[in-house]
């Protein structure tokens, strides 16, 4: 389904000559392919929704850590380059909790198991298999630090 949506929108930037778009899709659509090439597939089986949202998820990831990267190496025409990349990813990718409800999970979850400090990365571990695709690692991690201080 998300597949398929993906190649209506690059027949619609192709029409509109949407540079960036167009090429944010193709990047897309390569990386389902070799998904689906590593996992001994053929490039035509169209990829389930959940295993593509995980490709965008890593692809999202791999912007980020871009821009990170660029905007410390001092290289801010190539940081635009990623956001805009990031923006059209981000349009795909399912909306992501707030921290406000993150960390209600996290403080209900840490109550349930009885964790002290030590015990800080049980919690991440288990509020990420919860939170599987719903919730950015990095907050999660974020929260649970700031309910062990």
């Amino acid at each position: 389904m998300l597949q398929q949506k993906l190649k209506e929108d690059l027949k619609e930037a192709m029409l509109a000559r949407n540079t960036v778009k167009l090429n944010t899709i193709r990047g897309i659509l390569t990386a389902f392919t070799n998904e689906l090439v590593a996992t001994k597939r053929t490039p035509q089986t169209e990829m389930p929704d959940d295993e593509a949202v995980q490709v965008l998820q890593k692809l999202a990831k791999q912007r980020k850590d871009s821009i990170e990267q660029y905007h410390a190496g001092g290289r801010e025409d190539l940081v635009e380059g990623e956001k805009a990349e990031l923006v059209f990813l981000q349009e795909y990718l399912p909306k992501m909790m707030e921290i406000a409800e993150i960390k209600q999970l996290a403080i209900a979850k840490k109550e349930s198991m009885a964790l002290d400090v030590s015990k800080k990365n049980m919690l991440i571990g288990a509020l990420m298999k919860d939170l599987k695709g719903k919730a950015d690692g990095g907050d999660v991690k974020a929260v649970v630090d700031e309910l062990f201080k």
